[in-house]
């Protein structure tokens, strides 16, 4: 029996019922957790990137489906049984990765994707089944959870509970955008002091590498995007030097080279999901030492990659959570939070009630959009 309500809860939340379909606000059921999981009660969520892509069935078509995986919540409402280190109250924020600490990848110091607590490419609890329905038909998951609703319930593998006294919007921003670019440049990339870095895309991600490729003490961070207001803001995470390709005839790989003394730099970042940057970003780094994070996704299913750049010594790597283990690592981040070592303030540009999502996904095409928080 789970600590707290034992009931069914009806609740709002959004609802994408089929690939490329208007969101909608429909009121949901959701059962109280079994024994390893919590129902949380949400207070606020946030728009990443990867939301407008499970519109259209991202990471797998399966709809109906509750939207949103970025968030904080006012947990724990119910508690299961077998659930340990929570308690009713508590402020968690959703994790689609886990850490079991036991398994070969948790061990091995080379990946944070647990094997005992995968991926949730099924958009479903970990028996396979879901704890939310409307009119008695299932619904799926985005990940691991759900936190376009007002109640979800998540396995505990897969929160991680929070200082109630970090804002909020900070939280939720660490959940999966900025740790994701963070990290990738901390944990995944392990960028050297006086190295060098491309980041492809000043997004929340992209904002991300950028702040992590700082503390990592590189010496040249350059920013490549469209948008020329991302100039400030990336300047104010580290960047110090920003290139928008529409200002030149030069291909961007072309553009880094003629800033790193035609070298090109030891780590690039793709962070937009454009599938003909990634040779960009391939091309954009040195020859037989470079290094390619991989992190955008997009609509396609393959890539088509220049193979001779890579034959010459780079690696091509992806990245997920940026490589960061929820246990060993995030807490490290919160850290940074708590002391105001990163620039989450300057993330919020944009408020949105629940009701209003759609309006999100257009307010995220104005150009000095980073980051919609959504209120429940």
């Amino acid at each position: 029996m789970s600590k707290g309500s034992s009931q069914v809860i009806t609740c709002k939340a959004i609802v994408c019922w089929g690939k490329g379909e208007s969101l909608r606000v429909e009121e949901i059921q959701v059962e109280p957790p079994k024994s390893c999981e919590v129902r949380v009660k949400m207070l606020c969520a946030s728009v990443c990137h990867t939301d407008i892509l499970s519109t259209r069935g991202f990471p797998s078509p399966l709809f109906p489906r509750v939207m949103g995986h970025e968030g904080v919540g006012y947990g724990v409402e119910s508690i299961g049984e077998e659930v340990n280190g929570l308690k009713q109250g508590d402020i968690v924020i959703p994790t689609y990765v886990a850490e079991c600490q036991t398994c070969e990848s948790c061990t091995s110091g080379k990946t944070n994707l647990c094997l005992k607590y995968p991926l949730a490419l099924n958009c479903l609890m970990l028996d396979g089944t879901s704890r939310m329905s409307i009119r008695g038909q299932r619904l799926y998951h985005t990940f691991s959870c759900a936190t376009w609703s007002e109640y979800m319930v998540i396995n505990s593998n897969y929160v991680f509970k929070v200082d109630p006294s970090i804002a909020l919007s900070h939280a939720s921003f660490l959940s999966c955008g900025y740790s994701t670019g963070f990290g990738a440049a901390w944990k995944d990339a392990k960028v050297e002091e006086g190295s060098t870095v491309a980041v492809f895309g000043l997004g929340t991600v992209g904002l991300g590498v950028v702040e992590g490729a700082r503390i990592q003490g590189a010496s040249k961070i350059i920013g490549i995007d469209k948008n020329p207001r991302k100039k400030e803001k990336g300047q104010v995470f580290g960047m110090t030097d920003f290139i928008n390709p529409d200002d030149s005839d030069k291909s961007i790989c072309e553009l880094v080279r003629d800033l790193t003394d035609g070298k090109g730099v030891d780590y690039s970042f793709e962070c937009t999901g454009v599938a003909p940057l990634i040779n960009e970003a391939i091309e954009s780094t040195k020859l037989g030492t470079g290094k390619i994070i991989l992190m955008g996704v997009g609509d396609h299913q393959s890539l088509q990659i220049h193979v001779l750049p890579l034959l010459c010594g780079r690696t091509l790597k992806g990245c997920v959570f940026g490589g960061i283990k929820t246990i060993s690592d995030l807490p490290i981040l919160l850290e940074k939070c708590r002391n105001k070592e990163i620039h989450l303030d300057e993330l919020l540009t944009h408020e949105v009630q629940l009701e209003d999502i759609n309006k999100a996904f257009e307010v995220l095409k104005q150009p000095d959009c980073v980051k919609v928080l959504v209120k429940i």
